[in-house]
C-alpha cells in the first residue's frame, strides 16, 4: 500500500480555522482523516503539510513510526509548533488508515480499552468564544457553570484571572476571586471547577492569584505562566497546594522533561494536534506516567481533534479528564458525522472504524477559511501584554 496524496481542508470555525487533513491511499475507499489546527497560523500549517508531502508521498502509510521519524528529522530544523501541528494532522490520518485497515475502532491499534468511559469537561457557554474570552459578569459565570452542571458535566474550565500586569494590585485579584465564587456558586460543590491563568502573567503574580483562589478548590490551575519559564511555573507549583497543570504549547517529549524533573505539574496537557499526532503524544504520556503525573489532553479545537483525543483516553492508563468546545460554532455537528455522544459527563468507547468519523464537504464548503487576527492585548500603559 502506498501514500497517494495528502489534501487540506479548512473550515472557519470563528476563533479559529479548523484544519483537516486526508491523506489518501492507492487502495480504492480507504483514506484517513486528521486535525492539524493551530490558532492564527492556518496558512501556515497548510503550507507546510504542503512542504512535508513529498517526503512520503509513495509511502507505506501503515508505517507509522518510520513516517514520523522522516517528517521530523529529514526536514533538517526540527520542531517548531507549525511543523509539528502539520506532522501531527498527517500522523493521526496515518493511524486512522491502519485501524481502518484491521476493521478496529481507533483505541484498539493503540492497546485495547483501560477504562468503560470517559470523563469529560466543559467551558462556560459550551465553549462559545463570547462566554469563554469575553464576557467577565459574576452572575454570567454563575449562571453558565450551572447550565454546564445542569447539561451533565462534573468539571468545567474557566477564565477568572483577568488582563494582569506582572505585578499587579488588589483589585485584579478581586476580580479573580469573585468570578471563581461565582462560578462555585453556580457549579455547587460537587462539581470540579479548573482555572485557566493563560499564561497571562507573571510567577510571582500567579502566586498571588493561588492564594486567593484555593479557598474554592480549583481541581487544577493551567498555565500559571509562560511555558519557557520552567521555573517560575516550578515556584507557583511550591507555593499552593491547588495541582498545576501546563503543556498545550509544548511539542516534544524532550520540553516536557525539565517539567516533569522540577515536580512543576501534576497534570500534563499535550495537544494531539501540536505535539506531533498520536506518535508523540504517547510517548510524553509515558513518560509523565514515570514520574506519576496525569493527563488532560488540551482542546479547544475541532471535532476530529476531539475524537482522536477520545480514543487516546480510552488507551491511555494515566488519562485524568478530557477538554471539549461542544458549542464553539452552531455548525459543528454538521461539519463531522460519527463523533461520540456526551451523556452525562462521559463518553462511552467509540464503535466504529479507525477515528470514526467523516467530513461533509458540502457543509465545510459553507465555512471557509477567513481571516482570524489573533487577540493583541495591552497593558494599561501601552506595552504588549500576553493574551
Amino acid at each position: 500500500m502506498k501514500i497517494t496524496a495528502i489534501k487540506t481542508t479548512v473550515v472557519n470555525a470563528r476563533l479559529r480555522n479548523w484544519i483537516f487533513v486526508r491523506v489518501e491511499t492507492e487502495q480504492p475507499g480507504l483514506y484517513g482523516l486528521g486535525e492539524a489546527t493551530l490558532e492564527f497560523q492556518t496558512q501556515a500549517v497548510t503550507g507546510a503539510i504542503t512542504d512535508l508531502s513529498p517526503l512520503i508521498l509513495g509511502e507505506d502509510p501503515r508505517n507509522i513510526e518510520h513516517i514520523w521519524q522522516v517528517l521530523f528529522r529529514h526536514p533538517f530544523f526540527k520542531r517548531g509548533i507549525v511543523t509539528m501541528s502539520a506532522l501531527s494532522g498527517i500522523d493521526q490520518a496515518l493511524h486512522d488508515i491502519k485501524a481502518k485497515e484491521y476493521g478496529v475502532p481507533l483505541w484498539q491499534l493503540l492497546g485495547g480499552l483501560v477504562r468503560k468511559k470517559l470523563r469529560m469537561y466543559d467551558h462556560l457557554g459550551g465553549g462559545d468564544s463570547n462566554a469563554v474570552y469575553n464576557d467577565t459578569a459574576a452572575t454570567s459565570f454563575a449562571e453558565r457553570a450551572a447550565k454546564s452542571r445542569e447539561d451533565g458535566f462534573s468539571a468545567v474550565k474557566i477564565l477568572a484571572v483577568p488582563k494582569s500586569a506582572p505585578l499587579d494590585g488588589y483589585a485584579a485579584l478581586k476580580e479573580a476571586e469573585t468570578l471563581m465564587a461565582a462560578a462555585r456558586k453556580g457549579a455547587g460543590d460537587a462539581m470540579d471547577i479548573m482555572v485557566d491563568l493563560h499564561g497571562r502573567t507573571s510567577a510571582a503574580m500567579a502566586i498571588q492569584y493561588a492564594k486567593v483562589l484555593e479557598p474554592y478548590r480549583p481541581f487544577f490551575i493551567e498555565e500559571p505562566c509562560q511555558p519557557e519559564d520552567v521555573a517560575g511555573i516550578a515556584r507557583v507549583a511550591r507555593s499552593t497546594s491547588v495541582p498545576i497543570a501546563a503543556g498545550e504549547r509544548l511539542t516534544h517529549r524532550s520540553e516536557f522533561l525539565p517539567l516533569l524533573e522540577r515536580d512543576a505539574i501534576a497534570v500534563a496537557q499535550p495537544d494531539v494536534c501540536h505535539a506531533g499526532g498520536l506518535t508523540e503524544t504517547r510517548r510524553i504520556s509515558a513518560l509523565c506516567d514515570t514520574f506519576g503525573v496525569a493527563m488532560a489532553p488540551h482542546n479547544p479545537l475541532g471535532p476530529i481533534a476531539t475524537m482522536v483525543n477520545i480514543h487516546l483516553g480510552f488507551a491511555t492508563p494515566n488519562f485524568l479528564i478530557q477538554e471539549v468546545m461542544r458549542s464553539d460554532v452552531p455548525w459543528r455537528n454538521d461539519i463531522v458525522t460519527g463523533g461520540s455522544e456526551i451523556i452525562s459527563g462521559y463518553v462511552l468507547p467509540p464503535e466504529g472504524k479507525g477515528i470514526g468519523v467523516e467530513i461533509d464537504f458540502k457543509a465545510a464548503a459553507k465555512h471557509p477559511f477567513a481571516e482570524v487576527k489573533p487577540v493583541q492585548w495591552y497593558h494599561a500603559d501601552g506595552s504588549v501584554a500576553d493574551w
